[in-house]
């Protein structure tokens, strides 16, 4: 293909996103405005307490900019080790494996775990990073209707006799907000000597030690977690958390973790500051909650399991009309389009945030309802 042609198909595919509303674009944001911001995902609001702050600056003063190389050159840290060992104290596993991003952590669990001879049943809904991750595995892939036990007890059981199976789902999924069906997962990984990875993402923090420990599974040798230390935390970076021994294989053999630099020093400092803060003050989180219900019944939307409120739009075009009238008003939300949309409904995405000031959040809610009343 020639240069020429490349600027061709460029140039469609713009015009092709362009009238199908989901174009996107790149916006920056100041370091402070009068914005209320209930796009990110920010939940806790901590990514500015001042506390997580000094621990991101302390940690970029004592180790520089940077971890300076991959874990298992000169990258890991005591601080890496640190926040690993808190992590799974407060998550109720015995080890836990600290990666650069949530992405590469489900990237590194998946394809560091099963290949060509293995079987991976997943969630229609799970995150674009466990998609990915299935499709490098080269696994053999099933993907089963949203929440659907039964259709996964199938899948199970067709998979073939000594082929090592790997279930995938989310504890909280972000855009309809549900909470997966874990216990009913676990029981029929168990009885099929499988294996369950959840996607703790959108359930660490606003469910306190997350959604797995809640219902009693944490710990379980059946059953692997995944995290992002950017959602609740505040930060950025990603984890697993498991056995010693799932932990030690993916050093040795999970690619997204053995060729990527470690986790800077500040996010590293930031994460493990956030982690204390939420566990010690659980108010944080009932704070979300309660926003998130009172929201959603203003809204005349179903609440949401976690942090994300979803309100369903006629189209990508009016979603991004709304969204745009929102920011207007002073009001910062999200739109979710195809494909990020895994049902193809185009939806407003309002993040609920423990860190906004009470009448700031009232001023929100007011703007949010006479928005969505108007763009309906």
């Amino acid at each position: 293909m020639t240069g020429s042609s490349w600027s061709d198909w460029l140039a469609a595919e713009a015009a092709a996103r362009e009238a199908a509303g989901l174009t996107r674009w790149l916006v920056p944001r100041p370091a402070d405005d009068d914005v209320v911001d209930l796009a990110g995902n920010d939940y806790l609001g901590l990514a500015r307490d001042p506390r997580v702050r000094a621990a991101a600056a302390s940690a970029a003063e004592t180790w520089g900019g940077g971890a300076g190389a991959s874990r298992l050159v000169t990258g890991t840290l005591d601080l890496h080790s640190e926040l690993e060992d808190e992590l799974a104290a407060w998550t109720g596993h015995d080890a836990a494996l600290v990666l650069s991003t949530g992405y590469a952590a489900n990237l590194a669990v998946v394809t560091g775990l099963v290949g060509r001879d293995c079987h991976v049943i997943s969630d229609a809904h799970v995150h674009a990073s466990l998609v990915d991750a299935a499709r490098l595995s080269r696994a053999r892939l099933t993907i089963t209707p949203h929440s659907s036990v039964s259709a996964v007890v199938d899948a199970l059981a067709s998979s073939a006799p000594g082929e090592r199976t790997m279930v995938l789902a989310e504890s909280i999924y972000s855009v309809l907000g549900d909470e997966g069906p874990l216990v009913e997962l676990a029981a029929a990984c168990e009885e099929a000597g499988a294996l369950l990875v959840v996607d703790e993402a959108h359930g660490l923090g606003v469910h306190g030690a997350g959604v797995v420990e809640r219902l009693g599974l944490a710990g379980l040798s059946h059953v692997l977690v995944t995290a992002t230390l950017s959602k609740a935390l505040g930060s950025q970076g990603g984890a697993v958390l498991g056995s010693p021994a799932v932990v030690e294989h993916l050093v040795n053999r999970a690619r997204p973790f053995i060729f990527d630099t470690a986790l800077a020093p500040a996010a590293a400092g930031a994460a493990l500051e956030a982690l204390r803060i939420a566990r010690a003050d659980p108010s944080l989180a009932a704070c979300v909650r309660s926003r998130v219900l009172d929201l959603a019944a203003v809204l005349g939307v179903e609440p949401p399991d976690g942090a994300v409120l979803s309100v369903p739009m006629p189209s990508p075009q009016v979603a991004v009309a709304a969204r745009d009238a929102c920011l207007e008003a002073g009001v910062r939300v999200g739109c979710f389009r195809p494909p990020s949309v895994p049902d193809g409904v185009s939806r407003l995405r309002v993040t609920v945030s423990a860190g906004v000031p009470e009448d700031a959040w009232t001023r929100a809610v007011e703007t949010l309802v006479a928005v969505v009343k108007e763009h309906r």
